[in-house]
């Protein structure tokens, strides 16, 4: 289940930010470390992203990839 506010995410930014208060449900602070490192990581790869359409499309899919990762580790 996302966290709350996760439809009115619109900026990169505001993903950012949704994604690493995602990583404070995470069970161990390895898992939470890695996530993080993760998110950094994707964030500073698409920085030069300009098209509005596939930054949209990469909003909604990390939030489905977060939605999954949540559910997985806090379903076990």
């Amino acid at each position: 289940m996302p966290l709350a506010g996760a439809e009115l995410i619109q900026t990169p930014v505001q993903l950012y930010r949704y994604l690493l208060r995602c990583t404070r449900r995470l069970p161990s602070s390895a898992m939470q470390q890695h996530y993080r490192h993760a998110i950094r990581q994707g964030y500073n790869s698409h920085t030069d992203e300009d098209d509005p359409e596939r930054i949209q499309m990469i909003i909604h899919r990390a939030i489905a990839d977060a939605d999954w990762v949540l559910n997985k580790y806090l379903k076990s």
